[in-house]
């Protein structure tokens, strides 16, 4: 005689098996995955931006000394002094800012900038009562036989162009120092993600173990 096994009832809850690991000892569980996924992308995340922070902060360094490095050396080579303290070369009262340079040679980006605003401009601005180069210029063309305009064009033109290269150089110091700070801050940036990947490495097992147990 022939057995006939029921139908299931619709609306049945069929038992959904649950996916154990290789091992067959714990099962993997929707938060033992999001878990792991969130650790191994925070760790590749860190190590990412320890990277960035070293490479860019080496970087930065070595830009900032190859700047300030090549300043110097270029000032060095010029051989210009402030004059000596206490001589009329350097009044007191005509050149208040400059006493604290006084006798020093002219070898970084502020000592350059101080003695091209300070000392070279106003030695300047007594040349030709004031005007620029470009004015004394245009009035030595309309009256090429006038030799007071031509000595003064010389003049202002070689003022110009040294105070000119003297502002160059300090520029480039300016930009070399802020170099050096940004490449502080990076190192530093990189030494905190380096603390907090080996600390997150030492601590993630154990996060890992607890989300496991509540799955």
């Amino acid at each position: 005689m022939s057995t006939i096994t029921a139908p299931a009832r619709s609306g049945a809850e069929v038992p959904t098996p649950k996916v154990t690991s290789r091992d067959g000892a714990a099962p993997v569980g929707p938060t033992r995955r999001t878990a792991l996924s969130f650790i191994a992308t925070r760790r590749v995340v860190e190590v990412m931006l320890t990277l960035i922070l070293a490479v860019g902060g080496g970087l930065l360094l070595y830009g900032s000394h190859f700047g300030l490095d090549m300043v110097h050396s270029q000032l060095d080579s010029q051989n210009i002094s402030f004059p000596a303290k206490g001589t009329a070369a350097l009044n007191p009262a005509e050149f208040p800012g400059l006493q604290q340079y006084a006798g020093q040679k002219v070898d970084t980006g502020p000592e350059a900038k101080a003695y091209a605003n300070q000392f070279i401009a106003v030695h300047l601005k007594a040349v030709a009562g004031g005007q620029t180069y470009s004015e004394v210029s245009a009035a030595s063309i309309a009256a090429p036989t006038n030799a007071t305009l031509t000595g003064e064009v010389a003049t202002l033109f070689k003022g110009e162009t040294l105070r000119g290269l003297l502002l160059y150089a300090w520029g480039w110091s300016v930009v070399s120092t802020l170099a050096l700070y940004a490449a502080i801050a990076a190192l530093i940036g990189a030494a905190v993600m380096l603390l907090v990947t080996i600390g997150d490495f030492v601590a993630d097992p154990r996060i890992a173990a607890r989300h496991i147990r509540q799955d």
